[in-house]
């Protein structure tokens, strides 16, 4: 070898930085590459590009070990945020407030009465205006006259209608909830909807009546969820309704289920309803068939190990009766 030959040295490895941020103070979390920036914390602001345009976003977490999943075609960060960029931001959030007004009072001048104008959205840059808008049935409406009445007014921009559903306007609405909470959980600490459906309601023993289980969306209760899980664990562990079971107290029938107390209401044989633990019953039918399997082997045994049981089962004579 010769003495002038270097050795190649390897090149040091860059570890990816993926990064959570929002756009919205209770908004999704979207995930974007931060590897060029390695000195930006969480509450930090930064623009981004979306397909809404350049936007600014504000740093929630860092992804700890991120999957291939979330990793792969991940957009950069463009660049931290300026003073000068959240000055622009605050300077279009009181435009949006115009733009709101200004397309409210065009829809009513159009009479699309099944449409409600939610919100406007600028862009960064005011490259683009977004208006956020549900309908009654929830469906597309034709809003071709109203994008271009816009559109005339707001030239420097580009006009773009978005439909939201009810959960969504809801949580840009704000207001109490269905419940007697000053603010809903929506607009308090959820950003994203988990899907909900009416067994959950009666896994948990909750009333049917549309009242007790409707949000002031209009659709199912967000909190249905939240205690759910827990229920379904518990009632695998637990009897269910109608099976028969051995308590301290006798023999009894189940009448109701306590999940999350571990307990079952149980009415007696010897009258009398009573609530015990799981761990104070025993299933009354799995012991009988035991029970009975163990007759069945014991008919089958040698004539002298049949000899031998019937031997113990008798009772003891003298001072051990």
């Amino acid at each position: 070898m010769e003495d002038n030959q270097q050795i190649p040295v390897p090149e040091k490895v860059v570890e990816q930085r993926i990064v959570g941020l929002r756009f919205q103070p209770i908004g999704k979390i979207y995930h974007f590459d931060a590897t060029r920036f390695s000195a930006i914390q969480p509450g930090d602001y930064v623009v981004v590009e979306t397909s809404r345009g350049a936007q600014l976003g504000q740093i929630v977490h860092f992804v700890k070990n991120p999957d291939r999943n979330i990793s792969a075609g991940l957009k950069s960060i463009l660049r931290i945020a300026t003073p000068k960029d959240l000055l622009i931001r605050q300077q279009w959030e009181k435009r949006e407030i115009e733009a709101l007004a200004i397309c409210r009072a065009k829809v009513s001048e159009l009479r699309l009465e099944n449409v409600k104008i939610v919100s406007a959205e600028f862009s960064l840059d005011g490259s683009r205006l977004i208006f956020v808008y549900s309908s009654e049935d929830g469906e597309k409406t034709d809003l071709k006259s109203l994008k271009r009445a816009m559109q005339r007014t707001f030239q420097q921009a580009h006009v773009d209608m978005h439909l939201v559903g009810p959960r969504d306007v809801a949580k840009a609405m704000g207001g109490m909830g269905a419940c007697g909470l000053e603010c809903r959980c929506c607009s308090t600490f959820l950003t994203e909807f988990s899907p909900i459906s009416i067994k959950m309601a009666k896994e948990q023993g909750i009333s049917l009546t549309p009242t007790e289980i409707t949000g002031m969306c209009g659709r199912l209760r967000c909190c249905l969820v939240y205690e759910y899980e827990l229920y379904v664990e518990a009632r695998k562990v637990l009897p269910k309704r109608g099976k028969l079971v051995m308590t301290p107290r006798g023999n009894g029938k189940v009448l109701e289920v306590v999940p999350l107390k571990g307990a079952v209401l149980v009415e007696l044989e010897q009258g009398g309803q009573h609530e015990f633990l799981l761990q104070e019953l025993q299933p009354l039918e799995e012991l009988e068939a035991l029970q009975k399997k163990a007759d069945t082997s014991c008919e089958n045994c040698p004539d002298n190990t049949r000899l031998l049981m019937n031997i113990g089962k008798k009772k003891p004579h003298g001072r051990f009766r």
